[in-house]
């Protein structure tokens, strides 16, 4: 073999990797951004308890969602709401995101949202369009989706505090034409 072809062959083996290196380097400096300041939106998950972690330790039961209706705030939740904004919209007749549109979700069947794929999961837990979207369920399913409704497709981690999801509830009452009375705080609890 001819050692011009081989010293023609390194030498354009070299000027290629010389060309792709400046060309990275080049677009890093082009391209290179600042992390910001502040993340548009944490969205956080909890994390389960260890196995064998502090028994003793009860975990505090939930207030009912019938109680906490009566302190809602639908214009906290509308603010609490904007998280939801990258996957569901609220305006009657508005598009399907990665999630349904929400409008006139409060009593409205599981899983019946025209126009919408909805995962086996949440199928299941609709019973064929028999199980609605009452307080007691949104309440749940907010606090967790996943555990609430096994096999959901909703990627958020949920709201641990009773009082967001009781907001979020109250503005989701207001996405209707017309308002689903609000549950009866003496009435016993529901149970799932």
């Amino acid at each position: 073999m001819n050692s011009s072809y081989v010293n023609m062959g390194v030498g354009a083996l070299l000027a290629t990797l010389f060309v792709l290196k400046s060309v990275s380097l080049a677009s890093g400096f082009i391209f290179h951004s600042e992390t910001p300041e502040k993340p548009g939106f944490a969205i956080a998950a909890a994390e389960e308890p260890a196995a064998g972690g502090d028994k003793g330790a009860a975990a505090k039961p939930d207030t009912p969602i019938a109680q906490l209706m009566q302190k809602a705030d639908a214009k906290v939740g509308e603010t609490i709401f904007k998280k939801c904004q990258a996957c569901h919209s609220g305006e009657k007749g508005g598009p399907n995101k990665v999630g349904p549109d929400l409008w006139g979700i409060v009593d409205r069947p599981v899983a019946e949202h025209e126009g919408f794929a909805y995962s086996a999961g949440m199928k299941d837990f609709s019973k064929g369009g028999s199980q609605k979207w009452t307080y007691d369920h949104l309440y749940h399913f907010l606090a967790s989706p996943k555990k609430f409704v096994a096999g959901t497709a909703m990627g958020f981690a949920g709201l641990p505090k009773e009082e967001d999801r009781a907001n979020v509830i109250a503005y989701l009452r207001t996405l209707a034409d017309t308002q689903v009375p609000l549950p009866d705080p003496n009435a016993p609890a529901a149970t799932n």
